[in-house]
């Protein structure tokens, strides 16, 4: 198992538990539940995101570039329904 691959587990374990600390957050039954599951998630998606950098950095996570005219169809779209 390589560097790479490694990372990509690391990714896709941190999206799962950012996952699971959202619907913590969403379900939670008291404030002070709340705010701990928001704290754990906001502390994930830290994680997350450096780690994401980490694998884009190293060309190891490629994103293409959004068609500028397929992003003002899918606006126009959604500006459409909720009209």
């Amino acid at each position: 198992m390589d560097d790479r691959n490694i990372m990509e587990g690391i990714l896709l374990l941190e999206k799962g538990v950012c996952d699971l600390y959202m619907h913590g957050t969403i379900e939670s039954s008291s404030k002070n539940v709340h705010r701990v599951f928001k704290s754990a998630l906001e502390d994930s998606l830290t994680m997350q995101d450096g780690v994401y950098t980490q694998m884009q950095d190293k060309g190891w996570y490629k994103t293409d570039k959004a068609d500028q005219t397929k992003v003002i169809s899918v606006k126009n779209k959604f500006e459409t329904v909720t009209a």
